[in-house]
């Protein structure tokens, strides 16, 4: 797979890969995919904690930028996210309280510049373009979203994708998709979306909430040990997390540089995982940044699929067929 065009990698898995569920193959994943266009102008959101808000209304010309060098995790825009090969997109949404109730953006810690409209038809483009692609997206978060809205976006989100989403009664690998024209898996974490067939159930997200990548690395493996995955999609995420009072302690750094220093470290152990369907198996693997490096994060992930081979070629079985209820 070394030569693999990332663009268009799902096109080129080895053909005993095609009936694998894509919950049992290694999907390389942008961890709050949108965050490159955060827009530094805009308030802190509500669900932000109360002490935050009160000093974004006092000193705004200090807390929003800090806010935006530890809230950006990703410098790639989306449709080129999607060329290095990434396809699991975690977007955050939220709704601006002053806003037409058909805006919506993404968020973390403040709003985003780019609207879910304008960046989810660019991913609809890209699909266009890219046939043989499927790609994962989990909405999640919805900040003052409220139950109308959520039917809007949900109309707007089937009217966008239509006959390219993937339903939750699909066990999805790449041969059936190609066969039904799916190209699009979505996840709508609320309870708005459980009675669309095309919205899948939020997936769970392994998150160490720690700003030390040997904590990240411990707790994910305590994960794989003790818990085991899901049966579906899920999602391992190599994020790092600071908290107040290492920002208070690293002034002069910011999320990227916390990320780089941890990056060869966390690469390592990607390295050392396995897809598949035992209990200490990945499926997606999210990450901050992860156009840095020459593309290495997408490219190892992808990589990883190859020891389905090994296992096929040792007798293992690599197709999945149950049905989901």
């Amino acid at each position: 797979m070394a030569d693999m065009d990332a663009s268009s990698w799902m096109s080129q898995l080895p053909p005993q890969l095609l009936g694998v569920p894509l919950w049992d193959l290694a999907i390389p994943g942008s961890h709050d995919t949108m965050t490159y266009c955060l827009d530094q102008r805009s308030s802190v959101l509500r669900s932000q904690p109360r002490i935050l808000r009160v000093l974004d209304h006092i000193v705004p010309c200090v807390i929003r930028p800090c806010v935006n060098k530890w809230g950006t995790t990703q410098e790639l825009v989306v449709s080129t996210q999607l060329d290095s090969g990434i396809r699991f997109l975690d977007l955050r949404i939220a709704h601006k309280t002053n806003d037409s109730d058909q805006t919506f953006y993404f968020a973390h810690g403040i709003y985003s510049l780019v609207t879910v409209k304008e960046a989810l038809t660019a991913v609809a483009y890209w699909l266009e373009q890219h046939a043989k692609e499927v790609v994962i997206i989990a909405l999640s978060a919805f900040d003052d979203v409220n139950p109308a809205q959520h039917s809007k976006l949900i109309d707007f989100l089937k009217s966008l994708f239509d006959k390219k989403l993937c339903p939750k009664t699909e066990v999805p690998t790449l041969k059936a998709c190609w066969t039904q024209g799916y190209q699009v898996i979505l996840s709508y974490d609320n309870s708005a979306g459980s009675g669309h067939m095309e919205l899948w159930p939020g997936w769970d997200y392994w998150w160490a909430n720690e700003s030390d990548p040997n904590l990240v690395i411990s707790y994910l493996e305590k994960k794989k040990d003790t818990v085991g995955r899901p049966a579906i999609f899920f999602v391992a995420g190599l994020n790092l997390t600071e908290d107040t009072k290492y920002v208070l302690r690293h002034l002069g750094q910011s999320m990227k540089s916390m990320t780089l220093r941890a990056y060869g470290q966390l690469l390592d152990w990607v390295k050392q995982q396995c897809p598949g369907r035992q209990k200490t198996c990945l499926n997606v693997i999210c990450a901050d940044f992860v156009g840095i490096s020459r593309n290495e994060f997408t490219q190892l992930v992808i990589a990883l699929n190859t020891k389905l081979l090994k296992e096929e070629s040792s007798g293992e079985p690599t197709e999945k067929t149950t049905q989901l209820d």
